[in-house]
């Protein structure tokens, strides 16, 4: 007879509340949007218009599964002022820089400029007066942040550099999603389910994200949907996934450990992009990588002591 503590419930339980593996899970799912958002700026899908998807997708994916377990919402103000905040900083502002920037950068290069983000958080986080990492995790960030600034150098791809003007715009996005983390644990609505806190504001995100395409005369570009529906489907279903677990990272893991997922998303990003989309980078990348990946084992040991 099998140990009840080893079926898939508890163990389903357990991961469900260890930090390490849901970062892992988080940053895989995270990393998926930059190859697919590549691939569909190639088919002409504008970078607001699949931002927009982004968002608006998994909120809708969520919604539903929100009403199935008919679970009710209580709106007030200070859930208003959450959404509406962390739908600029967390989503609207950063997906919007990054598929801006892929077209220049590469899909993988713009995912490992994600890795800036853990060290904006602690700086942040610091300021703010919030747990400060320990010497361990604190080692592991600064490791990541020295490879993050070795692939920065090399400027995107082999013969194909760019200039800083790009870089500096994909810097701007762990900038922004650095201050989403540490605002998310200062002003968590305390008692409010996770997955009401991720359709919440990515809902306010796609439609800030929709209210600007029109503004700015692109509305109808949302019918260049229909030409990519399979990587619309894949997107979106891995964005459902990811919004499902993130809230629960950032419950159980911090703002600093929530900020490793761009580490995570960020190896992703480099696979798909090299191994599926043909992208060659300068040896200088790839040793930068070595030594994020290096931070990111001192980052996930840490956690796991803790």
């Amino acid at each position: 007879m099998s140990d009840p503590a080893d079926s898939p419930q508890p163990l389903l339980a357990r991961l469900f509340h260890a930090p390490a593996a849901l970062l892992l899970m988080v940053g895989a799912l995270l990393g998926l949007s930059f190859p697919l958002g590549k691939l569909a700026g190639a088919a002409g899908v504008p970078p607001l218009v699949w931002s927009a998807l982004l968002s608006g997708g998994g909120a809708i994916v969520l919604a539903l599964a929100l009403m199935l377990r008919r679970q009710r919402v209580r709106l007030n103000a200070h859930l208003m002022r959450y959404f509406v905040i962390v739908a600029v900083v967390s989503y609207a502002l950063p997906n919007a820089l990054v598929f801006t920037a892929i077209p220049h950068l590469g899909s993988a290069y713009a995912a490992i400029l994600f890795t800036l983000s853990p060290m904006f958080t602690v700086v942040f986080s610091f300021l703010a007066r919030l747990r400060a990492p320990q010497r361990l995790e604190f080692a592991g960030i600064a490791i990541g942040f020295v490879g993050t600034l070795l692939v920065a150098s090399a400027r995107g791809e082999v013969g194909r550099p760019v200039g800083w003007f790009w870089v500096g715009v994909g810097a701007l996005v762990p900038l922004s999603l650095a201050l989403g983390n540490v605002y998310r644990t200062l002003d968590l609505p305390k008692g409010t389910p996770a997955l009401v806190l991720a359709v919440g504001s990515n809902a306010v995100a796609a439609l800030l994200l929709i209210g600007l395409s029109w503004t700015t005369g692109g509305i109808g570009d949302f019918a260049k949907l229909a030409a990519v529906p399979g990587l619309v489907l894949v997107q979106t279903a891995a964005t459902a996934a990811m919004l499902a677990l993130f809230f629960q990272l950032q419950v159980v893991g911090g703002p600093v450990t929530l900020s490793q997922i761009g580490t995570v998303a960020a190896a992703i990003g480099v696979i798909a992009g090299t191994a599926g989309l043909g992208e060659r980078y300068p040896t200088i990348v790839w040793i930068g990588i070595a030594i994020i990946a290096a931070g990111i084992s001192l980052t996930v040991r840490a956690r796991m002591r803790s």
